[in-house]
């Protein structure tokens, strides 16, 4: 239970210190939030925890095929944001597209024979 504690608690921290750039400078906060912190945190764990190379490259080709989807949701939200759409309108907007992305990629790609 503490290792569980310590993993959200780190990458709790990561998430707030990006807020709190993002707050200062919107620049350099989207640059941290782009990063692949939480998926290489998240290798980092699975390692740890498994040491599996072969559930980690599973992972890694997963995180790739669903990051596709959710691109479009940053490019959405300025765009619904700069129109005059209301913050919790725009986000529920942005969070309804990217789940529909998120299933259709499931869908294609298991019609293509990608394993996710």
């Amino acid at each position: 239970m503490l290792y569980l504690l310590i993993k959200a608690a780190i990458s709790g921290v990561l998430i707030a210190v990006i807020s709190e750039v993002a707050r200062r400078q919107p620049g350099w906060g989207g640059l941290l939030a782009s990063l692949p912190l939480t998926s290489v945190l998240a290798m980092m764990w699975l390692w740890r925890d498994t040491g599996d190379a072969e559930k980690i490259s599973a992972q890694a080709m997963s995180t790739f095929w669903f990051f596709l989807p959710s691109v479009p949701m940053f490019l959405v939200i300025p765009m619904l944001l700069r129109a005059g759409v209301g913050f919790w309108l725009t986000m529920a907007i942005a969070c309804v597209m990217t789940i529909a992305l998120y299933a259709a990629m499931a869908a294609v790609s298991a019609r293509l024979g990608v394993r996710l």
